[in-house]
């Protein structure tokens, strides 16, 4: 027991790690800009990993990757990135229900594109520029960067068990 929880602790510290370097050293480099929307390859990766972590370790890292793109591209995009800390608690509240890993990201996309969309509109942006280019082009983010969280924990998983005989529930 001792062993598990030092494991998941080691693994929500590297994904917080993980979710400040990521908009730290890629955000505006490899990013794709248009008007309000931006989408930094990878940068919801960590946060999708830690859903299977758990609630608090999702709400973090999270939170680590809101810390990131308000330092590295200011409050616009500091914003938005705060809505992985919603997206990541019920995104982690689905797998302890025991949804799989796959459906608990496709059930929090909608949540996370309309949570994206409305945090712009404060900043002046219409509903229509909203709600086509921040919330869909977050769907398409969201899409494409819970397919590298599959892949990722699909390998995650494989050496795991080959290392220790155990795997992580979900």
């Amino acid at each position: 027991m001792k062993d598990l929880k030092i494991r998941r602790l080691t693994s929500g510290a590297l994904l917080l790690a993980l979710s400040l370097m990521i908009p730290l050293f890629l955000a505006g480099t490899v990013t794709v800009a248009l008007g309000p929307f931006t989408a930094t390859p990878a940068s919801h990766v960590p946060t999708f990993l830690a859903m299977l972590l758990g609630p608090g370790a999702a709400a973090m890292v999270g939170f680590g990757s809101a810390v990131g793109f308000f330092v590295k591209l200011g409050p616009l995009v500091g914003m938005r990135a705060a809505m992985h800390v919603p997206v990541g608690i019920l995104g982690a509240y689905l797998v302890k229900k025991k949804t799989s890993f796959a459906l608990s990201l496709a059930a929090v996309a909608p949540v996370h594109a309309i949570l994206e969309a409305l945090i712009v509109l404060p900043f002046g942006f219409s509903v229509q520029k909203a709600g086509f280019l921040v919330g869909l082009g977050t769907l398409v983010h969201h899409s494409v960067d819970a397919g590298v969280a599959l892949l990722c924990w699909g390998i995650l998983r494989q050496v795991q068990n080959r290392s220790s005989g155990s795997t992580y529930q979900s």
